[in-house]
């Protein structure tokens, strides 16, 4: 029984909000402190970009669900042609996303 504990979802949930608004509050108390030029908030800035290109490439070489039953060169299609337009677009980020998600969608509808 005490190894269930562990899992409860009240738990899990409460100790997953306090961690975000934990985050939250201290962000709210070093937002009037830090400036948007200091080397912590760029290094903060690298590692979060860092971290969703990581998933991105993760979602596009090694997808699960139902991504994973498209063929790797629909994805990677798909990639290059959001990456493609979001440069032509002068690195409009929605048009890039909009035009890889509409030939994923038609790639899918052809076949």
């Amino acid at each position: 029984m005490i190894e269930n504990a562990v899992y409860s979802p009240v738990l899990v949930i409460t100790l997953a909000a306090l961690a975000t608004y934990a985050s939250r509050l201290l962000g709210a108390f070093l937002s009037g402190r830090l400036t948007t030029a200091s080397p912590i908030v760029d290094w903060i800035t690298c590692v979060t970009y860092a971290l969703l290109a990581g998933l991105v490439v993760r979602m596009i070489w090694m997808p699960i669900g139902t991504l994973a039953q498209t063929p790797d060169w629909w994805r990677f299609a798909a990639a290059a042609s959001g990456l493609i337009v979001f440069t032509l677009s002068r690195k409009n980020v929605g048009l890039g996303v909009l035009v890889g998600s509409l030939v994923l969608m038609g790639l899918s509808w052809s076949a």
